[in-house]
């Protein structure tokens, strides 16, 4: 069951935003192959739908999940964690923000985008970061109009096994 704060419902397009359950692994799952095509990485997806149903279904989960829904059909998602920063304490991070292609620009991202703002603000957390492909120039101007900070000094690093 969806928290209360979590549940959007925008009957002017029909969309609801609710958190993600176990059954909505798969829908998931070909959302974050559809994104890796998106990204010209077919191939990178190294996980499979039993992965993210243990990580994010079990009794510690890794991530957790809010999805948009048109007529009982998931059609995006928020995959989201918490992490810490020694500066600003616990904080919200959101993995991806996932659209399927028939459903961009009509503001189904918004709508999961602002329902992890409001429960960030909710649980008094005092900060939500995320990345964003250098090149991905529409979903950089979707983060601008929210006022965000786009920091250009910071270089991730990553070792990959």
């Amino acid at each position: 069951m969806a928290t209360p704060y979590l549940l959007i419902s925008t009957s002017d397009m029909g969309i609801t935003i609710r958190a993600g359950v176990a059954e909505d692994v798969s829908a998931t799952y070909k959302l974050i192959k559809e994104l890796a095509d998106f990204e010209n990485e077919p191939n990178a997806v190294v996980i499979s739908e039993s992965d993210l149903l243990r990580d994010g279904f079990g009794s510690n989960p890794n991530y957790h999940l809010m999805v948009a829904e048109y007529n009982g059909k998931i059609i995006g998602i928020a995959l989201y964690y918490y992490c810490y920063s020694t500066w600003r304490g616990k904080y919200l991070y959101l993995e991806d923000l996932i659209v399927t292609e028939s459903f961009r620009r009509k503001g189904v991202g918004s709508k999961l985008f602002e329902a992890l703002m409001n429960k960030t603000k909710i649980e008094g957390l005092k900060q939500m970061g995320w990345q964003v492909l250098d090149w991905n120039q529409p979903a950089i101007e979707f983060y601008k109009k929210y006022g965000a900070l786009l920091d250009e000094e910071w270089i991730n690093g990553r070792f990959y096994f």
